[in-house]
This record gives C-alpha cells, structure tokens and sequence, in this order.
C-alpha cells in the first residue's frame, strides 16, 4: 500500500477516526508494507487464547489491534494537540538534515 510513513515508533500521537477518536498513545509498532501502526491504548481487540503447555491459562485477552495510519495524528510538543508537520532539510556542512516542525507552531517534533 505504501513505501513510507509519516509516524515512526515512538512518536506520541492521537486517533482522529473511529471508536478510539481522541486517544492519545505512543506508537508501538509501524508497518510501512500495511500502512498501519500499533497505538497504545488504542484500538483495543479480544483475542482468545488457547494454553499451548501445562500451566499456562487460557482465555480472552484484551490487546491492541492496527490502525491506518491516516487515522492518527502527530501530537505537537509545545500545542499538545495533534497537528500536521513539515519536513524542514537543513544543509549541515556535507549532510542534509531532516527536522519535523509543526505547521501551525513550528515547534520541533
């Protein structure tokens, strides 16, 4: 679906559609290959597990499902409120530099 994204693991983002819609997490996993992210707290699913050895406990768990990630939403450290970005490329000596600034602020993300 899509080469790149523009959330990386680590960043601090909010869901800006569906059920979890205002939920504010960091990002667990990406995968670039799906278009998706794994939000904490976000987009919480039931999984039934099965004990696979003696000892272990079987049942429903409650976990974090993926999301697109057209769905989320860079939080902006100064705002503290979601926003898009700009990619700034700075010149430094022989090597460029890539700096997320927030649009609205221009905050370093």
């Amino acid at each position: 679906m899509m080469d790149k994204l523009h959330i990386r693991k680590d960043d601090t983002v909010v869901v800006i559609s569906g059920n979890s819609k205002g939920t504010v997490g960091k990002v667990i996993a990406t995968s670039p290959e799906e278009g998706k992210v794994i939000v904490a707290g976000a987009n919480m699913v039931s999984k039934h597990t099965k004990a696979r050895r003696q000892g272990e406990t079987s049942g429903i768990v409650k976990t974090e499902g993926a999301l697109y990630a057209s769905k989320v939403q860079l939080v902006c450290p100064k705002c503290k409120v979601g926003r898009r970005f700009k990619v700034e490329i700075t010149l430094d000596g022989d090597k460029k530099k890539k700096t997320r600034r927030c649009v609205k602020c221009g905050a370093e993300m």
